[in-house]
């Protein structure tokens, strides 16, 4: 899965329009970005990519690009 498209993955689980989020976007500053959206996160994770993803790692991702990253 490409980059772009694990943009839109997220892009959907928050329910944001296509092209909304970049790499260099701060979760911060997303607001749908809240505890629901962590924990979507999480089962996307596991389901598609095979990854465990704990709470704690969620908190130290500042950006979309960590959560990218991660995925990889």
């Amino acid at each position: 899965m490409t980059n772009t498209e694990k943009i839109a993955l997220l892009e959907d689980m928050l329910e944001m329009k296509a092209g909304a989020l970049k790499e260099s976007t701060i979760l911060k500053e997303i607001p749908s970005w809240d505890s629901m959206a962590a924990l979507s996160l999480i089962v996307i994770c596991d389901e598609k990519f095979g990854k465990k993803l704990s709470g704690d790692q969620i908190s130290n991702f500042r950006s979309v690009k960590d959560i990218i990253d991660f995925m990889s």
